[in-house]
């Protein structure tokens, strides 16, 4: 069949790796897709805003699947014309994707559905929310509602730094985003993403990861969308994996049914592993990023069956193979990430970078240009390498990453230390 991706960025260029290995997939199409994802398909111009254009799209090339990547256009409603206009899409719908395009409607979810999260309040207006603050103290996590692309959350240590987050979301630092915001308790324990395919009804695990959100090392510095992860969490072990499934996936995927909003496509579960057990930090209705980049090089299985199968309610019928390998991926980002990112600075020697053995690197903010590949976004490229452990992982991203001439570019040089330091022993 012939497959359309929606998306531009790392994750999208691991999907396409990904699905274009599959057999079931004659032509792959990506829009609007980056250098990177020229290589597994054709990149294709098409206004992903306009609704009908992809449906057109959709019919002129007899696409059979649609695969969306970011959470822009299924909170704007992009499965839901698809799906009226009888084009097999994996995503969830406008309704269910509020998981993620809402903080304050998840939070109500768990509440009303018994599923274990940190405590909060959610607030229309500044004086009410630092009115809570002053109460509950410090450290507390500000939010912003909507979508805010990885940087609506402050982790404010101090009662200053919360009331000023509070000012800076009301006053229209987040746009519309931060319209509503949602404070909660500050949870203490190990982070974890968790990531399942759900079919409305059926739930399979995939696989664990770790992100590294703040921007500098030792996890230092503003939040981002992801400075780099690895594959799987030592932290989720199997029994570990199964109350996530028993008390977050499950309930999730049953609440949402009820509430005649059942939830298909990719649950991301971002996870606080505290002293009681897990509790769930947030959602996504995506696959991660930079998780994804981590996920798809250790998926042994062709993701499309997986996919389809969640569409068609029939995830119950799957099983999915995975490599005892580590992986893991190394942001490169524009130097003023994640503030003002200098966009347009020449990047050369990736090809050495994947001449090494277990290394792979996935385009993200890059554009050709008639003489140069150059920076084009924030985060800019993820360069994966695999391994026997975690540790052997790093050392082999970093030895690529070294082989990398951009010098508008850094990236953080500790990602998966926590990993190392259990496999040293610390």
């Amino acid at each position: 069949m012939n497959i359309l991706l929606i998306g531009s960025g790392g994750r999208e260029h691991a999907l396409a790796w990904a699905i274009s290995a599959s057999p079931l997939c004659d032509k792959l199409f990506i829009a609007p897709g980056n250098p990177g994802t020229a290589q597994c398909g054709e990149n294709v111009v098409l206004d992903i805003v306009d609704h009908q254009a992809v449906v057109a799209f959709c019919r002129l090339m007899t696409i059979g699947l649609v695969v969306v990547g970011p959470e822009g256009p299924l909170v704007a409603g992009i499965a839901d014309d698809l799906a009226a206009a009888g084009i097999k899409v994996f995503g969830p719908s406008r309704a269910a994707a509020q998981l993620e395009g809402s903080k304050a409607f998840t939070k109500e979810l768990c509440a009303e559905f018994g599923i274990p999260t940190a405590g909060f309040g959610r607030f229309s207006d500044a004086a009410s929310a630092r009115a809570y603050v002053a109460v509950q103290g410090a450290p507390i996590v500000i939010k912003a509602d909507g979508l805010a692309a990885g940087k609506g959350v402050v982790m404010a240590e101090t009662l200053d730094e919360a009331n000023d987050a509070i000012e800076m979301m009301f006053s229209g630092g987040l746009g519309a985003a931060g319209a509503e915001i949602v404070i909660e308790e500050w949870m203490i324990g190990e982070e974890a993403s968790f990531f399942a395919l759900c079919d409305g009804t059926h739930a399979l695990a995939l696989a664990s990861a770790q992100d590294h959100k703040r921007v500098g090392d030792g996890d230092t510095g503003p939040n981002t969308g992801g400075m780099g992860a690895y594959s799987p969490a030592p932290v989720m072990t199997p029994a570990m994996e199964e109350r996530v499934m028993a008390e977050i996936v499950r309930p999730t995927l049953a609440g949402m049914a009820l509430r005649g909003t059942p939830f298909k496509g990719v649950l991301f579960a971002g996870l606080m592993i505290t002293a009681d057990g897990p509790k769930l930090i947030e959602y996504n209705v995506r696959f991660g990023d930079p998780e994804c980049e981590v996920l798809m090089p250790r998926l042994r299985s062709d993701i499309v069956p997986a996919l389809i199968a969640a569409c068609d309610g029939v995830l119950d019928q799957i099983t999915l193979r995975w490599s005892e390998q580590a992986a893991l991926t190394v942001v490169l980002a524009a130097k003023g990430y994640p503030a003002r990112p200098e966009t347009g600075s020449v990047i050369k020697g990736i090809e050495k970078a994947e001449a090494l053995a277990d290394v792979l690197v996935f385009h993200a903010g890059t554009k050709q240009t008639a003489l140069d590949l150059v920076a084009s976004g924030g985060r800019v490229l993820n360069v994966v390498g695999l391994g026997k452990s975690v540790s052997e992982a790093q050392r082999k991203a970093y030895a690529a990453v070294d082989l990398i001439d951009w010098p508008g570019g850094f990236c953080r040089r500790d990602i998966g230390w926590q990993a190392v330091k259990r496999e040293s022993g610390g």
